[in-house]
């Protein structure tokens, strides 16, 4: 590391007070666990935390940029960071380029606009919400929204509470909350396809001429198109968690991605660490003579997260993040895309004509409910709907991954787009009885053109 970086980071550790450093953290949740996040006590061990998960460097401040001049530090980001509130400013206008979601600096916001009567209100109205030791006189509300964010009062897509506290004696934030929650549903509508979605095979026939008229489909020309990345845990430390039938599935999902001209590679049985590591070793790749990068995640977790063999969790999120246009520019405008084969959760989700029953020829895997960086090119495929079980059969392997890999097999010679080609792996996942359960894959994409792959003649 570069002397004048070290000396750059001490300098600006020393001009940071502690409420500024509660928003640096605060601000940064998207990218830091918050368990790593709460042990810091001190600046400079924030910027540690920052290089440790590549947000800075010596040639990257722009994460660091934006911290300073979301918390109005412009003197810190003139003086010590090279920019400016006008290069900031004209940055942030690029769509994809902030790296602070809205949501956090929806909450960041408010608690600025707050005086200390309202968080007294606040911390009033959620007498019956929050324990007492947590709505003391010195709880900041950045404090209390990290409270109501654990107890899952409130979470991006709901706000309903906060809406509800502050319309008895702020209208004007809850106002703001409405204009947000409208900007996000103009988002979605662009950029995020939900599921189940019923296609007309005509419609899909006009829409996907429309693409090729306007060349609105991706590139993929190269040989190989790209890395096939499987991260398949079958072995754990654990024997009773071990995954039955995940061999199955990184079979079929390398002689597929092989079949498509992608270089595959497999690692199997991946301790926590080595996950994060492995993953952004391929980030740090050079990817420019590729179309395209596609990774599979198989293995157990729980919320948010995915678990080595050694039950070490990783933030999903935090594996997504590698691939922006910032962490990974050779793959900027390129199609990234992840399947993960894990529940979101432990509920079954019925069948409406027989009883949700067990079985004994399923296995369940335990997973994450995520939401992925607000970048553009990315998919990520989820084998299940939020809070619900994903099975997988011990011997002929997950009901998810095999789907999505006949179909592909089926339709990638009809030159069907990525997101059709899920909309089959839909309706046949769902019309299996799995134990008197049903299972609804999800997939979650700011994808902004058709995604073809191409089968060698």
């Amino acid at each position: 590391m570069s002397t004048h970086f070290v000396k750059l980071l001490f300098e600006v550790s020393g001009a940071v007070v502690t409420q500024e450093l509660a928003a640096l953290k605060f601000l940064s949740l998207d990218h830091i666990p918050r368990k790593k996040l709460e042990a810091i006590q001190e600046t400079k061990a924030f910027f540690d935390v920052l290089q440790e998960q590549d947000m800075i460097g010596p040639e990257n401040l722009f994460f660091l940029q934006e911290l300073f001049y979301r918390i109005g530090r412009i003197n810190i980001l003139t003086g010590h960071l090279g920019s400016s509130r006008e290069e900031m400013e004209r940055e942030l206008r690029v769509p994809g380029r902030a790296q602070v979601s809205d949501y956090r600096q929806l909450l960041y916001g408010i608690a600025e606009d707050l005086t200390p009567d309202d968080v007294a209100s606040v911390k009033f109205l959620l007498k019956e919400q929050l324990p007492k030791n947590k709505l003391q006189a010195n709880a900041s509300m950045l404090q209390i929204f990290l409270e109501m964010e654990i107890k899952e009062i409130i979470t991006e897509d709901n706000l309903k509470m906060l809406k509800d506290i502050f319309q008895r004696f702020r209208v004007d934030i809850k106002k703001r909350i409405d204009a947000y929650e409208e900007k996000k549903k103009e988002n979605y509508s662009r950029e995020e396809v939900r599921y189940p979605v019923s296609v007309h095979p005509e419609e899909q026939g006009a829409e996907g001429g429309a693409a090729k008229q306007h060349g609105k489909i991706y590139k993929m020309k190269n040989n190989p198109h790209g890395y096939c990345l499987i991260l398949n845990n079958y072995i754990f430390k654990n024997p009773l968690n071990n995954r039955e039938g995940t061999l199955q599935d990184g079979e079929a999902v390398k002689r597929v991605f092989k079949w498509l001209q992608f270089d595959t590679v497999e690692y199997p049985n991946l301790e926590g660490k080595k996950i994060y590591e492995t993953v952004k070793e391929y980030s740090k790749k050079d990817h420019k003579k590729m179309d395209c990068f596609v990774c599979f995640i198989l293995s157990h977790g729980e919320k948010d997260k995915i678990k080595g063999v050694d039950d070490e969790c990783v933030n999903i999120e935090d594996l997504v993040s590698c691939f922006t246009g910032i962490n990974c520019p050779s793959l900027a405008g390129k199609p990234k895309v992840f399947f993960i084969q894990a529940c979101q959760g432990c509920v079954r989700h019925p069948s409406v004509t027989v009883e949700a029953d067990s079985s004994g020829h399923l296995e369940v895997d335990a997973s994450p409910s995520i939401s992925i960086p607000d970048k553009a090119d990315i998919l990520i495929g989820m084998s299940t709907v939020e809070d619900c079980l994903s099975f997988r059969n011990p011997q002929t392997g997950s009901v998810y991954i095999q789907a999505l890999c006949k179909q592909m097999e089926l339709l990638c010679p009809e030159r069907e787009d990525l997101t059709a080609i899920l909309t089959e792996v839909n309706k046949e996942v769902a019309r299996q009885d799995l134990g008197g359960c049903k299972q609804m894959p999800k997939i979650i994409s700011t994808l902004r053109k058709d995604l073809i792959f191409e089968v060698p003649q």
